[in-house]
């Protein structure tokens, strides 16, 4: 359509099998189906002996000794939508019993960016980078999806947005196509989450978002730009906050050492240009015969408006998998007595603590080899 710079109209309606009952979940598996309503297989016969450039045809054909047909298979984005069906059901747990909120947006296309940050240059232009980065920070608190979804590009900077519009209608007329990136933040979420090691929880939210098709990169926190920064800048100071210990800053993205410290979560995913373009490009058959090869039919110019909600539910699928680990962790030690005594050294809250003066405290801790003693100064 003309008006529109993504082509494919689907409903996405879902059917619900088996698994709820007059909208409660009853703990046997939830079953869901979505039918195609849009779609075109007949688009795909030149594609049948012609491997598209950048595409999964030809690695799928290698894995497999065959490929599907019409379409990617399994290596179209399509194949999401039952991770978006499930991630609701996350979402909606998610929320009811921590009051997590996860909101994903578009950021980029090409070079058309609403994220305001630049490297760190001086430190004479510091106080104004580090304004930047706080009002960066602002906008990820505050963002609602009623905000991105105010436009069918889905960036909630509503003049970027019409110029992030253009550039995909520009590339649409021109048969090509455009990459770019979302950004999510994940808010709310306890500390505690992620496991050491190999299971860290960036680590995790990495691997989910690298699960999704035509995704080429994913950082946290401060990614890349953090490379530039001083450590005196980046490190995030810790501040109490409603009664227990939060950061003044956020450079850490919500997640330190691998786990959540109870910071906005926020990361961002990039993805390229779709491969499969109108205009014509070289390749050659499956035999290895060169050829031309342009495709037919509708094909998107750009992924990211519709690659959103996917970033959202892989960010609800990892959260929810953390949370129950850990929900599974403090079950296990609220069984133990309450009377044992820990350590405060291994709690960092100590046992006694004797006044000295105006100007610094005593901190006697119990130890089995003997008391530890620490001369902490006030602030």
């Amino acid at each position: 359509m003309l008006d529109r710079p993504i082509q494919r109209d689907e409903k996405d309606r879902v059917t619900i099998l088996s698994g709820t009952e007059k909208g409660f979940t009853l703990g046997s598996p939830i079953a869901m189906t979505v039918n195609n309503e849009d779609q075109r297989p007949h688009d795909y016969g030149e594609m049948d002996y012609y491997p598209r450039p950048s595409h999964a045809d030809f690695t799928y054909l290698q894995k497999y000794g065959m490929k599907s047909s019409s379409g990617g298979g399994r290596s179209s984005a399509r194949e999401t939508i039952g991770r978006v069906a499930a991630a609701g059901i996350a979402e909606q747990y998610l929320k009811l019993t921590q009051n997590v909120e996860i909101v994903a947006f578009v950021a980029s296309i090409g070079n058309i960016t609403m994220e305001p940050m630049t490297g760190y240059s001086t430190p004479a232009e510091e106080p104004a980078w580090l304004a930047r980065w706080h009002a960066w920070w602002k906008t990820l608190k505050t963002i609602t999806r009623s905000d991105v979804d105010a436009n069918e590009v889905r960036c909630p900077d509503a003049n970027m947005a019409a110029r992030m519009r253009e550039r995909i209608v520009a590339a649409r007329d021109a048969h090509d196509s455009i990459g770019g990136s979302v950004v999510c933040v994940v808010r709310n979420v306890p500390a505690g989450l992620g496991e050491p090691c190999f299971d860290k929880l960036e680590a995790k939210l990495a691997h989910a978002m690298m699960s999704i098709p035509a995704t080429k990169g994913f950082e946290i926190g401060s990614g890349y730009a953090g490379t530039d920064i001083p450590g005196h800048v980046h490190n995030d100071p810790f501040v109490e906050k409603n009664g227990t210990l939060g950061t003044s800053t956020n450079f850490s993205g919500g997640v330190q050492g691998g786990i959540s410290n109870g910071e906005d979560i926020y990361f961002k995913v990039a993805f390229k240009p779709p491969a499969t373009i109108g205009q014509e490009q070289a390749t050659a058959t499956y035999e290895g015969t060169s050829g031309k090869l342009a495709a037919k039919g509708r094909h998107d110019p750009c992924v990211l408006p519709r690659a959103v909600p996917i970033v959202e539910a892989m960010a609800a699928l990892t959260v929810m998998d953390a949370l129950l680990q850990q929900l599974g962790r403090q079950g296990a030690r609220n069984l133990l007595p309450a009377d044992l005594e820990v350590p405060g050294v291994l709690t960092g809250k100590p046992s006694k603590v004797q006044a000295q003066g105006q100007g610094a405290v005593r901190v006697e801790v119990k130890q089995a080899d003997g008391p530890h003693i620490l001369d902490v100064v006030k602030p």
